[in-house]
């Protein structure tokens, strides 16, 4: 192992869950992050508080550990390639995030390769739309956009007219709206000695372009699952990953697999490792920057599921009713067979993730996942 000291820029919910199986492996996890109340800070052997995309913060953390890795994305590249010029080792590496931060640089980048993706452009007139895209058409903010942020389904003229009277929308990325017929994730390793390891295919459930649940393995056809695998096998390799990615993809009614974004960091997507798996996401991302061998992508059962717990109190509500009323409702949801509550400690506000549920699942229960689903978004939203 080459860092028992990691650095992670980033202390949200992805860095908390890193921390707890960073203990498990012998590694001290230090995070950068701008504040207290921040997720990761209650688990992490230390913290240096700064912006994420702050690089004197970051060169601040890269003396107190061997090896920096990232939560997110939202980083300065630029400033961080300074640091990497004086020998601050990232992972993965900034070559690695260099195509993947800008969406239609992303984009290009997978066209390159020979990945398939919607139909993208850059925004340059209504007229461009009629004539290319035509409505619905998907318009996103080329940086910073997540959980549906910067994202706009726009459905005719009346619509494209709103949003420029919002935001300069000449900087923004059109892409053609693809109705799917199911949406995809999956979770991809890779270490420095090329070793890859994926998990396996998950279905996604978006709404407001925010995950709500998902459930693993997706129930599709062979040829899609090694479709799925296949690009993202060829991702992790072309860009040279060390590290974890979570690549989401839409699945059309005619089993074309497009890929929707990569994330270069854990993802949503792949919460259901934690508890489902013999090794989780963050595990095998620390596995992967610090030289390790990769763990068993494997589930321990037949599959698992996930429900985000989302935020839907006002901010003016009563914090202590608040809490209460939170805290009756996972221990509602915990009474349900093979659940298990994780929950990030963070402010409520309507559509934040709070937390999540996991279900461990055995195949008649697979085939009946989507009751659970319903039963735990009945229990959490039921009666706001």
């Amino acid at each position: 192992m080459k860092g028992k000291q990691v650095g992670v820029i980033g202390g949200g919910q992805l860095a908390w869950m890193m921390a707890a199986e960073a203990s498990k492996l012998g590694i001290e996890l230090i995070v950068q992050t701008p504040s207290q109340e921040d997720p990761a800070v209650s688990r992490a052997n230390d913290v240096v508080y700064g912006n994420i995309d702050d690089a004197i913060t970051t060169a601040k953390l890269a003396q107190m550990c061997d090896i920096v890795t990232f939560e997110n994305e939202f980083i300065d590249l630029e400033a961080l390639q300074q640091l990497a010029q004086t020998g601050v080792c990232f992972r993965p590496s900034l070559d690695s995030l260099t195509p993947l931060l800008d969406k239609y640089d992303q984009r290009n980048y997978l066209q390159k390769i020979n990945v398939p993706t919607p139909k993208f452009g850059l925004y340059s007139s209504p007229e461009n739309i009629v004539a290319n895209y035509g409505f619905p058409v998907v318009l996103k903010a080329r940086r910073h956009g997540y959980d549906g942020q910067g994202t706009f389904i726009i459905k005719d003229i009346e619509g494209l007219n709103k949003l420029a009277a919002k935001i300069p929308i000449q900087e923004l990325l059109i892409e053609e709206f693809v109705p799917f017929e199911r949406e995809l994730g999956i979770i991809a390793a890779r270490n420095e000695l090329g070793a890859i390891a994926v998990y396996p295919v998950t279905e996604t459930f978006q709404k407001n372009q925010v995950c709500h649940w998902t459930i693993t393995p997706a129930d599709v056809t062979e040829e899609v699952e090694t479709k799925v695998k296949a690009i993202a096998r060829t991702i992790m390799e072309k860009l040279n990953v060390i590290g974890v990615f979570g690549i989401e993809f839409f699945l059309t009614k005619d089993n074309r697999v497009l890929v929707n974004e990569i994330a270069p960091r854990t993802h949503n997507s792949g919460h259901y490792t934690l508890d489902g798996c013999h090794t989780s996401q963050f595990a095998m991302q620390l596995q992967a920057v610090t030289g390790m061998s990769l763990g068993s992508t494997e589930l321990k059962s037949a599959g698992a599921l996930i429900v985000n717990l989302l935020g839907f109190e006002e901010s003016d509500s009563d914090y202590q009713e608040k809490r209460d009323r939170e805290a009756s409702r996972r221990h509602r949801i915990l009474e349900i067979s093979n659940s298990l509550v994780h929950w990030y400690g963070k402010s409520s506000r309507p559509g934040r993730k709070l937390g999540h549920v996991t279900v461990i699942l055995n195949k008649e229960e697979l085939t009946q996942a989507k009751s659970i689903i319903e039963q735990i978004e009945s229990i959490w939203y039921g009666n706001k």
